[in-house]
């Protein structure tokens, strides 16, 4: 988990709930609301996850989108802005999203809570949409 310091409250909620429910969390920052940069909290949940040190991640900023986007520089990482249950889960079902960030500005923590445990408790479905997310991938002569 990361987030800029206008996701850091609700960074630290989603981080007690994930304890609370029996996950291993790395905080990855920020920690408190002294201004930072999100790409940088962005780019280490991506490469967290990248690296396979962590599973999943989950990012947070104003918006969700900032963050987002430094995420998905990182190779590897399929990162999504998810606003509810429904947009959380179909993202690790159709897309197989690796990283799931959220705007504090945008969304109640309740139905943050709910996306975070709907995005965990979802399997990517293949079939059809595997081979959608193989065009995903970077393409060295592309790049």
């Amino acid at each position: 988990m990361a987030s800029d310091h206008a996701g850091f409250a609700l960074k630290s909620t989603i981080a007690e709930h994930l304890r609370s429910s029996g996950y291993e969390v790395s905080d990855l920052g920020t920690d408190g609301l002294d201004s930072v940069d999100y790409p940088d909290f962005g780019r280490a949940v991506g490469e967290a996850v990248a690296s396979t040190e962590a599973d999943l991640g989950v990012a947070v900023c104003g918006s969700g989108i900032g963050i987002c986007i430094a995420a998905n520089k990182v190779d590897g990482v399929r990162a999504a802005t998810v606003h509810d249950v429904t947009s959380a889960r179909l993202t690790r079902e159709h897309n197989d999203a690796n990283v799931m960030c959220v705007g504090e500005r945008f969304i109640g923590v309740q139905v943050a809570l709910d996306a975070v445990d709907a995005f965990l408790a979802a399997e990517f479905a293949g079939g059809r949409h595997a081979r959608r997310v193989a065009k995903l991938v970077r393409h060295p002569e592309s790049a």
